[in-house]
């Protein structure tokens, strides 16, 4: 019956000119073709399609049938001839087709699919569109830009598959479907290439910028996002493969090294609305910083690469991008700004980075952004990575550079642990400045300058010793080291001159927190211990505060457990802080006799 309604319309069709065929004539071809692809029928469709006499009928009402077709190639089966049939219509449609018609109808089919099925859908349908594009005569480079634009806008909320298990299965074909992408726009690629080798002065750059967009759409998503580490057991993996054909168009079109190195400046688009215009640039951002990470990381495209750039230019260039990666949450976008880092730090020898990269807002950025990484990151590997990247950061610094991000950090980490961390590194310069070589940095007035910031309690005797512990330990054990190691009679490091001043800026009010402390602490244990004879139980459960925090939930017994921790604490300093003021006197009491 359907193939019967079908043939009818074509026979009245046939004797029109093509001038003649009116809405209603569309629209029953439409309903007509529509019915035999639903009733089974597609084979008897597809023949009435390869009929030379129905060519200009198809030309002119054939891309209505896009949309029922790809429903019912999705409803067979793989192997089911029906399935078969329906490839084949639409092949015939891609080359029988008006190509302007077609090229609509393929955008909307590409547009109103969601879901799962929008990466079968694209990946189904973009062999046609490339075969209709390459028709094109007008607007061929706006017709390329606005197809890419709309696949990559369709792909752009599927989540990436990042582990080795979720890219094996490519759940819903995003990976195959990335790289059909990158095939499809290979011929327009060709296109670009050809003209400009043609011609020094190739002008037409529209082509080149659609295709320039495209590739700094793939650099943002998927590749910026995706796992890009070689997997043991995946022979190929698809977003290497997928980084590695847009290297090679960026390559090809003769952009790639531009984007390195002059980040694009004044190419992009002016926006009335300033809305638009940031949204802009941070995704152009983004772009470059994942291209940085390809080449400098994973070494795409690395022989094209001019070898002629100092390690420490290449640190300045990619600073930004350092930057701009570690202030992200995500996994995969931190551990790219990390590996970028160490990758451009181990280029370079230690003691070789001046100083007066500082100067840079990004040199001073970064190791902030680092001590956050170190300090707040809730995944392990990466917090131990990121201490790791700043020692090598301070030591690719030369003297001068090490003191200013000594005293920098000190300033702004805001955090004991990264504080206590910082003064074992001034306490390591020292000694190389005492026993290998003379350094102007960590000895005398400039040293004195530093000891300021680190033998003293942020907020005097009032100052949380707990939660400051490690901070104070590596202050006394500097603090120890200097009177040891620097007779008084030389004070190379000046902490004799400077001594009165520590003792009261320092260790005075260190004796002062720790008897509070220390009376606060036992008294909150002798209270526990009370509570736990009244109510005859060690189990009962309550809160404690402790260094300002409330802590969870825990018995008696396990609150004991964490006070009588914190007085070994206090202890350990109070040891500690003894040792220095007996080593202090022992030293006077030698000057003293000797010049007695």
């Amino acid at each position: 019956m359907a193939v019967d309604e079908l043939q009818a319309i074509i026979q009245r069709c046939q004797i029109l000119e093509e001038a003649d065929f009116k809405g209603e004539d569309f629209n029953l071809f439409q309903v007509a073709g529509q019915k035999c692809l639903e009733d089974g029928y597609a084979a008897q469709l597809l023949e009435v399609i390869q009929n030379e006499k129905n060519k200009v009928i198809i030309k002119n009402m054939g891309w209505n049938l896009i949309s029922p077709l790809v429903r019912c190639i999705f409803m067979y089966k793989q192997e089911d001839d029906k399935r078969e049939h329906c490839l084949k219509i639409l092949d015939q449609l891609a080359q029988l087709c008006n190509p302007k018609e077609l090229f609509l109808g393929l955008l909307e089919q590409i547009e109103q699919t969601s879901g799962e099925q929008v990466c079968q859908t694209v990946t189904l349908l973009l062999q046609p569109l490339q075969t209709v594009l390459l028709k094109l005569q007008n607007k061929k480079a706006y017709s390329v830009g606005l197809s890419l634009a709309m696949i990559m806008n369709q792909l752009t909320p599927l989540p990436v598959p990042y582990t080795k298990q979720q890219i094996q299965e490519d759940k819903l074909g995003l990976c195959q479907c990335c790289n059909a992408v990158v095939d499809f726009a290979k011929p327009f690629v060709n296109e670009v290439v050809k003209n400009m080798e043609k011609s020094s002065e190739y002008n037409d750059m529209e082509l080149k910028e659609e295709l320039l967009k495209f590739c700094m759409k793939s650099l943002k998503y998927p590749l910026l996002t995706a796992q890009l580490e070689q997997l043991e057991g995946v022979e190929e993996h698809p977003f290497r493969h997928f980084a590695a054909e847009i290297i090679d168009i960026l390559w090809d079109i003769r952009e790639l090294i531009p984007l390195v190195f002059l980040h694009r400046k004044g190419k992009s688009p002016h926006w009335e609305n300033q809305d638009f215009a940031d949204i802009e640039q941070k995704n152009s951002a983004d772009s470059l910083a994942c291209l940085s990470y390809l080449m400098f990381v994973q070494h795409f495209g690395i022989d094209c690469f001019p070898m002629v750039f100092s390690p420490s230019y290449l640190l300045q260039c990619n600073m930004t991008h350092i930057e701009l990666l570690l202030k992200r949450t995500e996994e995969s976008m931190l551990s790219k700004g990390l590996d970028l880092f160490e990758s451009c730090l181990l280029r370079m020898e230690d003691n070789g980075l001046l100083h007066q990269y500082l100067e840079f807002r990004d040199f001073i950025n970064v190791p902030q952004n680092l001590v956050k990484v170190m300090t707040l990151c809730p995944i392990e590997h990466l917090r131990k990575k990121s201490l790791n990247i700043l020692q090598l950061f301070i030591d690719k610094f030369d003297a001068e550079g090490k003191y200013t991000l000594f005293r920098c950090l000190l300033k702004t980490s805001n955090h004991a642990g990264v504080e206590g961390y910082i003064i074992k590194n001034i306490k390591d310069q020292i000694h190389l400045s005492l026993t290998a070589c003379d350094n102007i940095w960590f000895t005398g007035h400039h040293l004195i300058s530093l000891l300021d910031l680190v033998l003293l309690l942020p907020e005097g005797a009032e100052t949380d010793l707990l939660q400051n512990s490690d901070r104070i330990m590596a202050s006394l054990n500097l603090l120890r080291y200097l009177v040891i190691k620097d007779c008084e009679s030389d004070n190379q490091t000046g902490v004799w001159t400077t001594l009165a001043k520590i003792e009261q800026n320092f260790l005075k009010p260190l004796h002062v927190g720790l008897n509070m402390s220390k009376a606060h602490y036992e008294a909150e244990i002798k209270n526990k211990k009370e509570n736990r004879r009244e109510v005859h139980s060690s189990n009962t459960v309550c809160s404690v505060t402790v260094s300002g925090e409330k802590m969870p939930a825990m018995t008696t017994e396990m609150q004991l457990q964490v006070l009588h921790s914190a007085l070994f604490t206090f202890d350990l300093i109070e040891s500690v802080l003894a040792r220095v003021e007996e080593l202090i006197e022992v030293k006077i009491k030698a000057l003293m006799d000797e010049n007695s």
